[in-house]
């Protein structure tokens, strides 16, 4: 199989051993020939609570680890500034 890998930012880190994670994508429209930004939001496994809001991470995705969380922190890319 597989592992499926995604960047994104950390948009929330409120929860215990989850993170919200938005990833974008840039797609092509296909009417209108035009870029677009398109945002999902992931709930992502985090154990060991190194990541927090801002930061850019890469996630893996794993087997699933309860009804929204399939996808885990696989490493910190970039650390926010605050």
């Amino acid at each position: 199989m597989v592992v499926k890998e995604k960047i994104g930012i950390v948009v929330s880190d409120k929860m215990i051993d989850t993170r919200i994670v938005a990833v974008s994508d840039r797609i092509i429209h296909k009417r209108y020939k035009k870029v677009v930004t398109r945002t999902k939001r992931y709930a992502v496994h985090d154990s060991e609570f190194n990541s927090k809001a801002g930061d850019k991470v890469r996630i893996k995705q794993t087997v699933p680890i309860s009804k929204t969380k399939t996808w885990a922190v696989a490493s910190i890319l970039r650390k926010s500034s605050t």
